[in-house]
């Protein structure tokens, strides 16, 4: 027998944790960005996908105007990291809501990394990275679906040769 229920009797809060224990597996975007004055920031976010081969584009959604949406707005460029699950406390932790002029970086202990082709700074202890630049941020309800073009996608081998195999 299934439970009916109708989205207006249930609080925003409580249809969130039912979106989110059903739709799985859902994979982390963790997130890098650089603001206009130049703070580098990570954040993880719990929607994420590929949206495109062709071009190739991954979406993440900002689930509302947190500081990797205003850096992404500013600086139109942003890197995605796989989110594995040896890093799963720095993943926490950089989900802490620090003040914008805190790099989680530097609060968490990961290391900067130059990107390719991309300001914002890769995450080193990340297995894989996709440089991306902002193709298009659409907003929808109280979140904001950003659209990104990747252009480097900077992965160690085992990631690559695991990736083609499939």
């Amino acid at each position: 027998m299934r439970t009916e229920i109708r989205r207006t009797d249930a609080s925003a809060r409580d249809y969130y944790r039912l979106l989110t224990a059903l739709v799985v597996p859902r994979p982390i975007a963790w997130v890098s960005s650089t603001s206009a004055e130049g703070i580098d920031n990570i954040a993880p976010h719990s929607f994420y996908t590929v949206a495109s081969v062709e071009p190739p584009v991954i979406q993440f959604t900002s689930v509302g105007a947190k500081d990797t949406l205003r850096n992404v707005e500013e600086i139109g460029e942003f890197v995605v990291h796989l989110a594995s699950e040896d890093l799963f406390e720095q993943v926490n932790a950089t989900g802490t809501n620090f003040p914008p002029e805190i790099s989680e970086f530097d609060a968490v202990g990961l290391t900067r990394e130059p990107s390719l082709t991309v300001r914002p700074p890769r995450i080193r202890e990340a297995a894989a990275a996709l440089e991306c630049r902002l193709h298009r941020i659409i907003p929808v309800g109280d979140c904001h679906l950003i659209l990104g073009e990747v252009m480097q996608p900077p992965l160690r081998q085992a990631c690559w040769t695991g990736a083609i195999r499939s």
